[in-house]
């Protein structure tokens, strides 16, 4: 059995209803997430496949794959799209202290601001917890900072190198509702089914009627 949901627990939302599990809405609208980039080739790629659809979605990035790329980071943000803090460092909250994992959050906002402080400085910045792991104290800081931490309704398991990209479809095609929040990486470990699972996913739930929003 492998040690994730990919269709999130109903009572792990209403346990924990502060967190942005979902957007329910009326318009079929759905919402693409991208975790980890940018990545070169691999992000670039990304935002060639959502072109060819006219799709809109989320990136949460690590501060310091910004720092390195940034004018792949620009590009992503030029074309439409929506950036959240994915931290610079890509820790996992429940392994560090609240004090060094706030301060790595702001390491990955200065990155955000000193490129677009006007576009990626939102009153409501996001921010999604590497691993879906993150403390109560950590949670009720980044609340107070003015922070949204988004979850995710749908996993795709990409970044899972022992299932096949068709059962990454799978993952995707047979959970997905009309406000799923759902999650990719424009990473090299998730690359392989990443290069299966996204195009189809655009091409078939667009025909479904899906509307691929960004998260704001």
């Amino acid at each position: 059995m492998k040690p994730y949901w990919i269709k999130t627990n109903k009572l792990i939302k209403k346990i924990f209803s502060n967190y942005i599990w979902d957007i329910p809405n009326a318009e079929n609208k759905i919402y693409l997430t991208f975790d980890d980039g940018p990545t070169p080739e691999i992000t670039e790629w990304v935002l060639e496949e959502l072109k060819k659809y006219q799709a809109k979605a989320t990136f949460f990035c690590i501060g310091k794959n910004i720092n390195n790329h940034p004018a792949i980071f620009l590009r992503t943000i030029d074309e439409g799209h929506f950036i959240g803090n994915h931290t610079y460092n890509h820790l996992k909250g429940w392994n560090t202290s609240t004090e060094d994992y706030l301060d790595n959050i702001a390491l990955c906002k200065s990155e955000i601001d000193n490129l677009d402080p006007v576009i990626c400085n939102p009153q409501s910045p996001l921010f999604r917890p590497p691993y879906g792991k993150i403390k109560k104290t950590q949670f009720k800081e980044l609340q107070q900072l003015g922070y949204k931490i988004i979850m995710w309704d749908v996993l795709s398991a990409d970044f899972d190198q022992t299932i096949t990209p068709e059962k990454c479809l799978e993952n995707v095609l047979q959970n997905v509702q009309s406000g799923s929040v759902i999650v990719f990486h424009d990473s090299v470990k998730a690359f392989k089914n990443l290069e299966y699972t996204l195009p189809k996913t655009l091409e078939i739930l667009k025909q479904r009627g899906f509307v691929f929003e960004v998260i704001q």
